[in-house]
């Protein structure tokens, strides 16, 4: 399928996603971020698909949020109805617009929906972080399972300069990353970061020279594509589901899980190779 935004391929059961504005050092806007909600749609519905590995077009991964229509929204509001809204610190009049909201509030715009759905993707999800991850691309590398970086990459929650706030889901990312202060502090002054500090500080997984980032993640991608993919499915329920159960909570989840997948050909397949000495062979069944 042809895209506008994004490059794809699927090699070997890696899915390669590539997003692809060069002009705006690939800003994540809403055309963009259709066509990559559709496309993570058809990857998790695609059983040849096992892996998505997610990178950008040099020499940004994701410069952020296209700002193109910020001026034009501010207009637009400024030109309507008056806030006659009564002066408050702001953590008040946020849980007072939040407890009226009526409906769910929408999520801030299309780009905020992509690392969402990165996140519940029911398969293994890696970014190549190859340079600009500014924003809500920092927030979509945030999103994926596992992040290689180039040393030359930058990182920058770069909400407050704007005099936004995290939209992207980094507020509840960030701090199981790297602890509550080293959040705070990304997130209150904005300031941007190499790979050898994201490294660091817990943001990647590992670092590397910047012509070996493709090829590294690569490698990791086709690895994970040939094990078993039910495993994996469940290995990220299970963690996602954790996060706010207490052990005993959690252990009785993982029982239920080691079930399923006992049921599994994989695993059978995986008994039958260790009895006759041979590589397991997974079809993700």
């Amino acid at each position: 399928m042809a895209y506008e935004f994004i490059k794809t391929e699927n090699r070997e059961g890696v899915f390669i996603l590539t997003m692809n504005d060069p002009p705006t050092r690939n800003a994540l806007g809403p055309q963009m971020a259709d066509e990559i909600m559709e496309c993570l749609d058809l990857f998790e519905d695609d059983p040849s698909a096992r892996v998505l590995l997610l990178s950008g077009v040099e020499p940004s991964f994701c410069s952020g949020a296209n700002v193109r229509g910020f001026n034009q929204r501010i207009q637009d509001r400024e030109s309507g109805k008056a806030d006659t809204e009564a002066e408050a610190l702001p953590w008040g009049k946020m849980e007072s617009r939040y407890a009226s909201r009526g409906q769910k509030v929408s999520l801030g715009g299309q780009a905020s929906r992509i690392p969402l759905r990165i996140h519940k993707l029911q398969k293994p999800s890696i970014a190549a972080v190859n340079g600009h991850a500014i924003g809500v691309g920092m927030g979509v590398a945030l999103a994926c399972d596992i992040r290689y970086t180039a040393e030359k990459a930058v990182f920058s929650e770069a909400f407050a300069r704007m005099g936004l706030i995290p939209g992207d889901g980094s507020c509840w990312q960030l701090p199981r990353l790297i602890g509550m202060s080293n959040t705070l502090l990304l997130q209150y002054t904005g300031d941007r970061i190499d790979g050898a500090e994201a490294y660091r500080l817990g943001i990647a997984s590992k670092v590397f020279p910047d012509d070996e980032l493709f090829d590294a993640s690569l490698e990791l991608a086709s690895r994970m594509a040939k094990g078993a993919t039910q495993s994996h499915a469940l290995i990220k329920y299970l963690v996602h589901k954790s996060l706010s159960l207490d052990f005993e909570d959690a252990l009785d989840l993982a029982h239920v899980a080691q079930e399923q997948v006992r049921k599994t050909e994989d695993h059978k397949e995986a008994v039958q190779a260790f009895l006759e000495k041979r590589p397991a062979q997974f079809k993700g069944r």
